[in-house]
């Protein structure tokens, strides 16, 4: 059975009645007559098949039924009040939701002060954050899953029909187990590790990144030997203390800490052939991307104050 809609006009005049118990002064709060109000409840407990108030000469009284509503009906009422500023907060992004994935890397650095800066600025935009490599990002965004990521790349990154903010930019270290001969080394000669065994995240996961670590082998005339591809950096470091090879990795990377793991700059490789320039070693972003031209006001407001933090970070 359909249940008959009550309107809210009908609910505002059920609480007056309710906390003046005299439809008079209910009919003065309500700048009303006193009869358009005693037909108006009379009209409610018709529609509702019961009775909400006891009615002598003497007095008016709610029923165990009127009494239960009303808690309700004073939240309805005051939560209808507030949808107009709510309204309008939603469309300045002060309400809302932005759905956030993110890779681990930014999880190191900037992303806990972002977040817990932003929910103090947006208390009532709800954060949701999930951990996810760039190809899965890529995906969600494409079915509309995510609101927004943020992306591990090489420079010059640029995917179609994404906007894209970069907020950091750093370059590769090597991580490499602490009983390694170039461990000893501050800065150790690219040369004298490209030979090593190689743990790497798959192609898929960061084609950018990964064209640019194998275009600095074929650049010395090398072919990286895989020993083994993992998706998370933390893996990847756990495999490098297992001995497995080397690793090149964000410098972020090294606030994760693992005994039997060194992390180190590598110096400067001369390009092999004609000529003596050096090659430039590769280095990394992590941008902010998210769908150009889109319509979320809170995602605009957490993209302005992703902007404002890298601005002031420069």
């Amino acid at each position: 059975m359909k249940e008959t809609l009550v309107d809210l006009r009908a609910w505002r005049q059920f609480l007056a009645v309710a906390e003046e118990l005299h439809f008079g002064r209910a009919a003065l709060r309500l700048h009303m007559t006193q009869p358009p109000v005693t037909q108006a409840i009379a009209q409610l407990e018709k529609t509702l098949g019961i009775v909400l108030f006891d009615r002598t000469r003497r007095r008016v009284a709610l029923t165990p039924a009127g009494e239960a509503l009303l808690p309700d009906v004073r939240d309805l009422l005051e939560r209808a009040q507030a949808l107009p500023a709510r309204a309008r907060a939603a469309a300045a992004g002060e309400v809302g939701r932005v759905r956030l994935a993110f890779v681990s890397t930014i999880g190191f650095a900037h992303l806990p002060q972002w977040v817990r800066d932003f929910r103090v600025l947006c208390p009532q935009v709800a954060l949701e954050l999930v951990e996810a490599t760039g190809d899965v990002q890529l995906e969600a965004l494409a079915r509309g899953e995510i609101d927004a990521g943020l992306m591990l790349h090489s420079p010059g990154f640029a995917p179609p029909g994404l906007a894209l903010l970069r907020v950091a930019q750093e370059p590769l270290v090597l991580a490499l187990p602490a009983a390694h001969p170039c461990a000893r080394a501050e800065r150790p000669a690219v040369a004298d590790v490209l030979a090593e065994p190689l743990v790497i995240f798959p192609r898929r996961i960061v084609p950018s990144l990964h064209d640019a670590i194998f275009g600095l082998y074929h650049a010395a005339g090398r072919v990286p030997v895989i020993a083994q591809e993992a998706i998370q950096m933390q893996t990847i470091v756990n495999l490098v203390w297992g001995g497995l090879g080397v690793a090149w990795v964000p410098e972020s990377v090294r606030q994760f800490q693992r005994d039997g793991v060194v992390y180190r700059a590598a110096g400067e490789l001369a390009r092999t052939g004609r000529g003596k320039a050096t090659v430039v070693l590769p280095a990394c972003e992590t941008s902010l991307v998210w769908p150009a031209g889109g319509a979320n006001p809170a995602l605009a407001r957490f993209v302005a104050f992703v902007r404002e933090r890298e601005v002031a970070g420069r």
